[in-house]
């Protein structure tokens, strides 16, 4: 059973829950960020073709979704100690099978999307239960802590991503598999972490809503929609950001990374952390609207401005724009709706992740029709963070405001 009530130990004893809660971030960003790192040697290894390879992200998230959708029924009745003990095993038994299933069996391709499922039931999990957890805990500013929190999953996939590169630039590419196996270490030791930190619920046992009773609450339909703008207005950019990059300055793939979608998670994993140190000071819903209007700007001045720099600045500050996003609405969503329970942030997870694939795919489909023009697609991305703004508006006039800190 997970351990007493918050009330029953100080605050100081639930560091180590909030370390493993990070860790658990950090390994949500390895099973997100590994594997695209390894797309085209996995075609050169394992003969895959470009429509075999596009189909690993996808999978990835669609298994997500279906976790998240899940998760809103089983998570309390298992128990959360027992769900994210199980999410740390599924992702190191993942990340770990890559580096040696695809070999033993007879279609490698299989053997791949059978860890990509393993490890993405890991992240679902992670994705779900961090937020509860850490909001159980009897911290006192935890809009602060929910935002640094979530800062981690950029730090996560700048290590992953620079980690990477670095391995492979001293050792080759050839030796993936022994990076793979060095990536598990994070998981495994945070099985023992989580198995022995104090874990709590944010609602007792049995009094949390059930998804029918969220369904019916119209507050939660708006929270929803602010997941969902937080997710596309993400992912929008950052999926599209090392394309956009490459293709405005002409600059080579590594080159386009490391200016796109690293300098993004970068300056999304600042903004978290900024808010983080400075919460107490700021009023969350005010903060949001500001980063929603900078949003706006960034995906302007990336799809209309002429000079490549500018389009680059742009790209790189919507990193900033959209860091309290998430984590954000995850914190509003807590203070607005108390009894809402594991369902509730299993459903806003399920929510954030429709818009991580709504938004990217809007993005390729307009500028697919515009004649492969990125910069109209994400022009026509611009409406993510300008609902969102509405959203935010709507919750100001449905709800006054807290003080900071409550």
């Amino acid at each position: 059973m997970d351990n007493a009530q918050p009330a029953a130990r100080p605050a100081a004893a639930y560091r180590r829950t909030l370390v493993a809660c990070y860790l658990g971030i950090i390994t949500q960003a390895i099973s997100a960020n590994f594997a695209p790192l390894l797309f085209l040697t996995f075609r050169r290894e394992f003969g895959l073709s470009l429509e075999q390879v596009a189909m690993i992200p996808t999978l990835f998230f669609f298994t997500q979704l279906v976790v998240d959708l899940f998760s809103a029924k089983f998570v309390d009745k298992i128990g959360y100690r027992t769900a994210i003990i199980a999410s740390e095993v599924f992702s190191f038994l993942g990340i770990a099978g890559l580096a040696v299933v695809p070999g033993l069996m007879p279609d490698p391709f299989a053997g791949i999307l059978l860890c990509v499922v393993v490890y993405a039931m890991g992240s679902g999990l992670i994705e779900v239960l961090v937020s509860p957890i850490v909001e159980a805990c009897p911290f006192e500013n935890k809009e602060g802590t929910m935002s640094l929190l979530h800062s981690f999953y950029c730090w996560g996939s700048v290590a992953v991503i620079l980690g990477s590169t670095l391995f492979f630039a001293l050792f080759g590419i050839g030796s993936w598999r022994v990076l793979a196996g060095l990536w598990t270490i994070i998981p495994l030791v945070n099985i023992y972490n989580f198995a022995i930190c104090p874990i709590e619920h944010t609602v007792e046992a049995g009094k949390g809503m059930s998804i029918g009773e969220l369904f019916r609450t119209p507050l939660f339909w708006l929270l929803s929609l602010l997941m969902v703008c937080s997710g596309a207005a993400e992912l929008s950019m950052a999926q599209w950001a090392s394309a956009f990059t490459e293709s405005a300055l002409n600059v080579s793939k590594t080159v386009g990374d490391l200016a796109g979608p690293c300098l993004f998670a970068v300056l999304m994993g600042t903004a978290r952390a900024l808010y983080g140190k400075y919460s107490e000071r700021l009023e969350l819903t005010r903060f949001m609207l500001a980063s929603g209007a900078l949003c706006v700007a960034c995906y302007l001045l990336a799809s209309l401005a002429a000079p490549p720099v500018f389009g680059l600045i742009g790209c790189a500050l919507c990193g900033f724009s959209v860091g309290i996003m998430w984590p954000g609405t995850i914190s509003i969503s807590a203070r607005k709706c108390r009894t809402g329970g594991t369902a509730m942030f299993a459903l806003l997870a399920l929510a954030g992740d429709l818009g991580g694939s709504l938004g990217p795919s809007a993005v390729g489909a307009v500028s697919g029709l515009a004649g492969d023009n990125l910069r109209a697609g994400l022009l026509a991305a611009t409406v993510f963070p300008v609902a969102l703004i509405a959203g935010l508006a709507a919750l100001r006039r449905r709800h006054a405001p807290a003080k900071p800190g409550e």
